[in-house]
């Protein structure tokens, strides 16, 4: 079972703990670093509420030449989950039953990479959208509070129609 899913109001620490994390990840996986590390998802966006857990992508040239990451990133605490593995290689930290960080190992400037970082720079620019969305999550959270995956899927229509708004949708 999996930790019950709790939001929290926007922490200004977040992006110091993503710098940190970063910086850690650099010393434990930067000969896998192919593009760059990103902040993403809701603790990314300045005001939003999140699940206190600070999500990174971690950009590889490809997935088959960064699977010797993985031994790597799990003898550094991360834990290795198969999670969309066609698209990324998906780690928590320190545990899945206690989460301070999600670790996405993705192909950089790969449709899902574009589609994050398009998604985290909309919230961001639009505080509308910003605010549908913390409502939506509060909902969501509220209906499946100790199902993670519903939560998670239960999002993904709203994220699909921003994106779809933009013109930019390429990942599902």
């Amino acid at each position: 079972m999996t930790a019950p899913i709790e939001l929290s109001e926007y922490n200004p620490q977040w992006p110091t703990m993503f710098s940190v994390e970063k910086l850690f990840l650099k010393s434990v996986a930067g000969k896998w670093l192919y593009g760059d590390i990103e902040h993403v998802g809701s603790t990314s966006v300045p005001g939003l509420i999140a699940k206190p857990v600070i999500d990174i992508m971690f950009g590889v040239k490809s997935l088959k030449e960064s699977e010797p990451a993985i031994p790597a990133l799990e003898q550094a605490g991360y834990c290795y989950a198969p999670y969309k593995t066609d698209v990324m290689h998906w780690f928590c930290k320190p545990s899945e039953h206690f989460r301070t960080h999600h670790l996405h190992l993705a192909p950089f400037e790969s449709p899902l990479w574009f589609e994050r970082i398009m998604f985290r720079d909309l919230l961001r620019k639009d505080a509308g959208l910003a605010t549908e969305y913390a409502l939506l999550k509060q909902q969501l959270a509220d209906r499946h509070c100790d199902d993670r995956q519903a939560y998670t899927d239960a999002k993904w229509p709203f994220i699909f129609n921003a994106l779809a708004q933009k013109g930019r949708l390429q990942y599902r």
